[in-house]
């Protein structure tokens, strides 16, 4: 059997990010699914908190210098890169500097949750698509870890879903108890529209972008769930088993790489 490619799309890693449950996995899971002869990349975005001295990253000018509407306005995906050299692992960062330059992550110093962060997810997740395009790299599966890449599966099955690099990729969304407390900005559905995505498809999210909401909004366009944390939101889990997706429950930290793999083969049919 020829190795399955994995992209790993993440709203946070360590080293780059302290580390936490999402943070762990999304470091360890790559480098061990590598390790089982599946050949990987992986992303998150460059937040303006991430030292790019002390962690080596550098720009990717080949990548670099696309325009991506959001809201009528242009604004330039900037693609830069790092190695995890004990792992042999590369890691891409989505940067921009309207989106990603301040120093926080997702909420400034007192908390409050950023009022663009409805905009910051849509240009991650299509940087991410573009990216993988011109890196004439085809996925198998794209696991996509976080609310924050909540976005990308609808743009995988609607708006990419003819274009031969991700035809015929399956997602795997998993589900961690990282919730956001303010629902995204009301404008979040006019901005997702592209071609391919209608009213219609934007249906969970027409009573606000809530968390419950957006998870659904990614189950609907995934092929896989998983809860990766121990406890996490009880509505979003149901309506994933509700609606008939191939789901996994949570396996504890010493156990989840394999299990994880074997679900890969099960939601590629293998």
């Amino acid at each position: 059997m020829d190795a399955k490619k994995v992209l790993y799309v993440t709203q946070e890693m360590f080293p780059y990010l302290p580390a936490s449950e999402m943070a762990n996995i999304s470091r360890k899971l790559p480098q061990a699914i590598q390790e089982q002869g599946r050949e990987i990349r992986t992303f998150m975005p460059k937040y303006g908190c991430i030292n790019e001295r002390r962690n080596q990253l550098h720009e990717v000018i080949r990548l670099s210098g696309m325009n991506l509407i959001i809201d009528e306005t242009d604004h330039q995906l900037i693609i830069k890169v790092a190695s995890i050299q004990s792992a042999r692992m590369q890691v891409y960062f989505i940067d921009n500097e309207d989106y990603f330059r301040r120093r926080f992550v997702l909420s400034d110093a007192d908390g409050k949750e950023f009022a663009d962060n409805a905009d910051r997810a849509i240009f991650f997740a299509r940087g991410v698509l573009e990216t993988v395009k011109k890196l004439r790299w085809t996925p198998d599966v794209i696991h996509c870890h976080g609310w924050f890449t909540s976005i990308l599966p609808a743009y995988i099955k609607k708006v990419y879903s003819e274009d031969p690099f991700f035809a015929q990729s399956k997602v795997v969304y998993s589900v961690y108890d990282t919730e956001f407390k303010t629902p995204l900005s009301a404008d979040i559905t006019k901005r997702i529209l592209l071609d391919g995505i209608t009213s219609k498809d934007l249906s969970p999210l027409e009573n606000g972008a809530d968390f419950v909401n957006l998870s659904k909004f990614a189950i609907n366009y995934s092929d896989g769930v998983i809860q990766a944390s121990k406890t996490v939101n009880d509505t979003v889990m149901q309506y994933a088993k509700q609606t008939g997706k191939l789901t996994l429950d949570y396996v504890d930290e010493d156990n989840y790489v394999s299990a994880y793999n074997q679900f890969y083969d099960k939601v590629l049919g293998l």
